[in-house]
């Protein structure tokens, strides 16, 4: 009489093993369809409408155009121009995915490229542009991360289009892909160029 009194029936023993494994199975389902379903391209950003941050970071050193050192990263330089703020690193998989892309936008002078190289060594990032070429007038340095940190960087890629007022008018989130170019990216610059005209 005393096992059946301190023992529970086997039926329910099993349902409380069970228990916990039904609860995290169904968590893992939870977030599977409500992290699958979503773009990541359309996770907002507060800095849209607002001023681009006022952060300044140094060049890539030993980075040259026309046997010139290329720019470091200065906010004032978005005044007067559509830019498109690139963060990207070499380690970044998607970073070498869109760098054809970005090198084909350089060519379109209405607009000014402009990277962020994130958390990255100079002489990995400095391959990275030798390999894809430089598609950007200013390359600025951020080792380690706070720049990216209020810029509002998810991670890498993700990439910034600012009015020639110096305002975030567009964020793109993960990597430039010729659909989203096309149909989003290019639309938003050229959008922001007749703003400022």
């Amino acid at each position: 009489m005393s096992d059946q009194t301190t023992s529970a029936p086997p039926q329910r023993r099993t349902f409380l093993m069970v228990l916990p494994l039904l609860a995290f199975v169904g968590l893992a389902v939870l977030f599977w369809f409500r992290l699958g379903s979503g773009d990541p391209s359309r996770i907002p950003s507060a800095l849209i409408g607002h001023p681009a941050p006022q952060t300044t970071l140094p060049p890539l050193e030993g980075l040259q155009a026309d046997n010139v050192q290329v720019p470091g990263f200065d906010p004032s330089a978005f005044k007067g121009k559509v830019s498109l703020v690139n963060v990207w690193a070499s380690w970044c998989v998607p970073c070498h995915d869109e760098a054809p892309l970005l090198s084909e936008l350089a060519k379109d002078k209405r607009f000014q490229l402009v990277g962020i190289n994130y958390k990255d060594t100079p002489e990995n990032a400095r391959r990275f542009l030798g390999r894809y070429g430089n598609p950007f007038g200013r390359v600025g340095i951020d080792a380690n991360g706070r720049a990216s940190i209020e810029w509002g960087v998810y991670g890498v890629p993700e990439t910034f289009v600012v009015g020639p007022e110096g305002t975030i008018v567009y964020k793109l989130v993960g990597p430039i892909t010729p659909e989203n170019f096309r149909t989003v990216l290019l639309p938003q610059m050229e959008k922001a160029l007749k703003a400022g005209s």
